[in-house]
């Protein structure tokens, strides 16, 4: 027990000094003319109990904004919001993202005290398969999950974007957009939709002074990296240990990502100073794809 106390005081010792050095960081590039801070700012991420989702959610926090927490778990969701800097100005939205119903019921009320200027479009994608082995009611739940959910969630936080004269838009999608990834079929085409719908929208309301990009996150250690490590181990019959070698060495950094390291890009296009880039899917995959 002693250990176990010590170990989360260290914990608690480096998450102050991250955010402390975090916090002069963000001023020394104040002065310098890069605007960072989401202070008096208000973001909505999805996927926040795991995962890119938490990692965001931090940083975002950590970045001075007030984060709504959207997952279908609600109790790692308090969890996380009680972690957080200033903990009392998160919320957590515990719903499922292919119930639109109680999805726009829920978000309306949160939407009545606050106005969100943030929206992290961001949830699991569909299982691996190739994709003539994919059913109907994948392609179908996929779509329901990745476009119908990010149309609604844009079509409610839209007023209060507009209202704030602050807007960002950020999809966190996949590499598949540019160069389709072996045995994950529906992905593959769900993700290319959510990119073609996300490139509409940012000339659509781009008059508006809303952003609207994408995130392409590569290999990144997450559960939903280890369910695909373990489909490959499957569908191949190598070891753990082999796959991931394969995988690594298609990276040119030769590693995977922290989940942090893509929350990364996706602070600095929610900040002032991303206010030129829009319609642009940014790839954070340590150099993996072989486009232009």
């Amino acid at each position: 027990m002693k250990n176990y106390r010590t170990a989360q005081f260290q914990c608690e010792v480096l998450a102050w000094e991250e955010n402390k050095i975090r916090e002069s960081l963000m001023k020394i590039g104040a002065a310098m003319g890069l605007d960072t801070s989401l202070n008096g700012r208000t973001a909505l991420v999805g996927g926040a109990s795991q995962g890119i989702g938490e990692a965001t959610v931090r940083l975002l926090a950590e970045m001075g904004a007030s984060v709504v927490l959207l997952s279908r778990s609600e109790e790692k969701l308090k969890t996380i919001a009680k972690s957080l800097p200033n903990p009392k100005s998160h919320q957590v939205l515990a719903v499922d993202l292919q119930d639109r119903n109680l999805l726009q019921q829920k978000l309306a009320e949160v939407l009545k005290k606050t106005s969100i200027e943030i929206l992290v479009c961001n949830a699991g994608g569909p299982k691996s398969g190739p994709i003539l082995s994919v059913a109907d009611s994948t392609f179908l739940e996929a779509f329901e999950t990745h476009i119908l959910a990010n149309q609604l969630l844009v079509n409610l936080c839209l007023p209060g974007m507009k209202k704030s004269n602050y807007g960002r838009i950020i999809n966190i999608i996949s590499t598949s957009i540019r160069q389709p990834i072996p045995n994950l079929g529906a992905s593959n085409t769900i993700r290319s939709a959510v990119a073609a719908w996300s490139k509409t929208l940012s000339s659509e309301i781009g008059n508006l002074g809303i952003t609207v990009n994408n995130i392409l996150p590569g290999y990144t250690k997450t559960p939903r990296m280890e369910s695909l490590l373990s489909a490959e181990m499957q569908r191949s019959g190598l070891p753990l240990v082999a796959v991931e070698e394969a995988w690594r060495k298609t990276v040119p950094l030769g590693r995977f990502a922290d989940p942090r390291e893509i929350a990364n890009a996706i602070g600095f296009l929610s900040s002032p100073a991303a206010s030129y880039i829009t319609g642009v899917s940014l790839a954070v995959d340590g150099g993996r794809l072989s486009t232009l």
